[in-house]
């Protein structure tokens, strides 16, 4: 059972969908001890940071980390992802799991922001579960106005302003910036590689 955490501030019904169209059994809720039972955990996210908070005042914070801890497979999407970090700019004060270290942060002034549209995938060298038979180069659709820093666990990046995580993987967390759900037969391809993991 896949636990699709509801946090008031997910792409929920589409997300839902895509994983109903490749076969997956999901549950969408927001409570701590399902999410704690699941075989795998998705957090979607759309808006602000600061919408993350819910998580712990709801007790799902603790669930993730501990559903992480014991190598229950963890995939962020969008907001979901950005809050796998310590912090973003868009919400100072608001703590995310701190996964990996750094920040968040807005795009240069010099481009549109949001970043909203398709854009291709550069996807690096190595083997990566999630976006195994995804090819170099497809396109995937993004709309977010911050973004993850490149980092060591970064399997594909994007160019828009300066280079970005399109998505991260290392061990059982999982990672994307764009929405799979929006991502036509690519997205579905990913979410279907998540539901085999």
């Amino acid at each position: 059972m896949i636990a699709i955490i509801d946090y008031k501030a997910g792409n929920l019904t589409s997300v839902k969908k895509a994983f109903d169209h490749v076969g997956a059994e999901t549950v969408v809720t927001a409570d701590a001890a399902q999410v704690a039972k699941a075989d795998k955990i998705v957090l979607p996210g759309v808006g602000h940071f600061q919408a993350t908070t819910t998580l712990d005042d709801a007790g799902l914070r603790d669930a993730v980390l501990s559903g992480i801890e014991h190598g229950i497979p963890f995939l962020g999407i969008c907001v979901g992802m950005q809050w796998m970090l310590a912090s973003s700019e868009e919400a100072p004060d608001v703590h995310g799991l701190g996964l990996w270290p750094g920040e968040c942060s807005r795009f240069p002034s010099g481009v549109k922001s949001p970043h909203v549209g398709w854009n291709s995938l550069e996807i690096r060298k190595g083997a990566s579960r999630l976006l195994n038979g995804v090819a170099n180069g497809s396109y995937v659709y993004f709309t977010h106005s911050y973004r993850v820093p490149l980092l060591a666990a970064t399997a594909a990046e994007c160019e828009y302003g300066g280079g970005f995580s399109a998505a991260v993987e290392q061990d059982n967390l999982f990672g994307v910036q764009f929405h799979p759900e929006k991502s036509g037969s690519v997205g579905l391809k990913i979410l279907q590689n998540f539901c085999e993991l």
